[in-house]
C-alpha cells in the first residue's frame, strides 16, 4: 500500500513537471503613459503630475489611473512584463500590490531629467532571474537618457537575455532628435553581439517603446533588427522584428500620431529563438492587446489609444500606447 501511494505522488508530481515543461512563456510590454507618484522630486522634473502640480492631480485621479493600468495588467495575465514611463519603485509597488498576479520588480532608477524609468514584473513561480543591470545611453550632447534594462533570466535550464527599451522621444524635432535613438541602438547592437558572439544560438528578447518605425536607421541599420526574416543574415542584420504586421495598420498600430498608425512599440528576437532548438516563439503568438474600449471613438482622435492625459486635460483612459505581446515555448 505504501509504495502504492509513493507511485500515484511520482505519477502526479511527473505530470505536473511535464505540464510546466509543456506551457509556454508570456513576454509582454506597455509604455503606461506618466505614471508618476504625487510627491515633487527636487531632482527631477516631476512637478506636473505632483499634488498642486499644473494637472491639477488629485488622490482619486492618481488612483483612478492605477485602477485603469491594473484592468489593463489583470487582462494581459503576462508572466513577464516590462514596462516604461514609471517614475519610481514605490509607483511600481503600488501597481504590483493591485494586480492579481504577485509579481517580482527589476528596477533602477535612470537618469532621465523626468525621472522616468524602465522596469520588469516577472512572475517568479514561471521564470528564474539570474542577474540584471542598467546599460547607459549617452547621447551625442553628452547628456544622459533613460537606461536599457538588461536582464539575465532562465526558463526550464535554459537562458533568456531581456532588453527592456525607452529610446529618446523626437521631442524638440523629428529629425534633430535622430542621432539620439542611433546611439540608443547602437549600445544596445553592442550588447546584442557580445551575447551571440560567445553563444550564437542565444535566446533573446528585446521589447520596448523606441519612438521609431521598425524601417527607421535607428532600428534597420543601427541595431540590425529587420521585419523579414529571411534578412537575417544579410549584412548587418541579426535580429527579426516580429511587429511586421501591424506596421501601418489601420485597425492595429500600437501607436497613433498625426493620424498615422505607428509602431513605435517593438517586439525584436534573436535568430535563436527561431531554431527550433531550446526556448521557441510560439506560432502566430505575437499580438497588440486592443479592443474597443481601448481605443478613442469618433472626431478627430478616432483610433487612437484611449490615453489618460491630453495635456493637461484628463480623458481618464489608460495610455497612449497598446500593450504588446508574444509566447516563448519551453523546453
Amino acid at each position: 500500500m505504501k509504495n502504492y501511494k509513493l507511485l500515484i505522488l511520482a505519477l502526479i508530481f511527473h505530470l505536473v513537471i511535464s505540464s510546466i515543461r509543456g506551457e509556454s512563456l508570456k513576454i509582454a510590454f506597455w509604455n503606461v503613459e506618466n505614471l508618476f507618484d504625487l510627491e515633487d522630486d527636487p531632482h527631477t522634473n516631476d512637478n506636473e503630475f505632483a499634488l498642486g502640480g499644473r494637472k491639477n492631480v488629485t488622490p482619486e485621479i492618481y488612483n483612478l489611473k492605477l485602477k485603469n493600468l491594473t484592468e489593463v495588467v489583470n487582462e494581459l495575465d503576462a508572466d513577464v512584463l516590462g514596462l516604461c514611463e514609471i517614475e519610481n519603485r514605490f509607483v511600481l509597488e503600488e501597481l504590483d500590490r493591485a494586480v492579481n498576479r504577485d509579481y517580482d520588480i527589476v528596477h533602477y532608477d535612470s537618469p532621465d531629467f523626468r525621472g522616468i524609468d524602465v522596469a520588469l514584473l516577472y512572475d517568479s513561480k514561471r521564470i528564474k532571474v539570474n542577474s540584471s543591470d542598467p546599460v547607459e545611453v549617452i547621447l551625442p550632447t553628452g547628456k544622459p537618457t533613460r537606461e536599457i534594462l538588461y536582464v539575465d533570466a532562465d526558463l526550464n535550464g535554459t537562458s533568456i537575455h531581456l532588453f527592456i527599451n525607452h529610446w529618446p522621444s523626437k521631442y524638440g524635432g523629428a529629425k534633430k532628435s535622430i542621432p539620439k535613438r542611433a546611439a540608443a541602438g547602437k549600445v544596445l547592437r553592442y550588447q546584442v553581439e557580445s551575447i551571440l558572439k560567445s553563444d550564437p544560438d542565444a535566446e533573446i528578447v528585446i521589447m520596448g517603446d523606441l519612438n521609431d518605425e521598425p524601417t527607421e536607421p535607428s532600428l534597420k541599420v543601427h541595431l540590425g533588427a529587420s521585419m523579414d526574416l529571411n534578412d537575417l543574415g544579410q549584412g548587418k542584420i541579426v535580429l527579426w522584428n516580429v511587429m511586421g504586421p501591424w506596421h501601418r495598420n489601420d485597425t492595429g498600430s500600437t501607436y497613433k500620431y498625426a493620424g498615422k498608425n505607428m509602431v513605435y512599440d517593438h517586439l525584436i528576437i534573436s535568430l535563436g529563438l527561431t531554431d527550433r532548438k531550446g526556448l521557441n516563439l510560439v506560432e502566430n503568438s505575437v499580438g497588440v492587446f486592443d479592443g474597443e474600449k481601448y481605443r478613442q471613438h469618433g472626431g478627430k482622435y478616432d483610433g487612437y489609444p484611449f490615453r489618460f492625459w491630453a495635456g493637461n486635460k484628463l480623458l481618464g483612459g489608460y495610455s497612449d500606447h497598446m500593450p504588446i505581446y508574444l509566447n516563448v515555448s519551453a523546453p
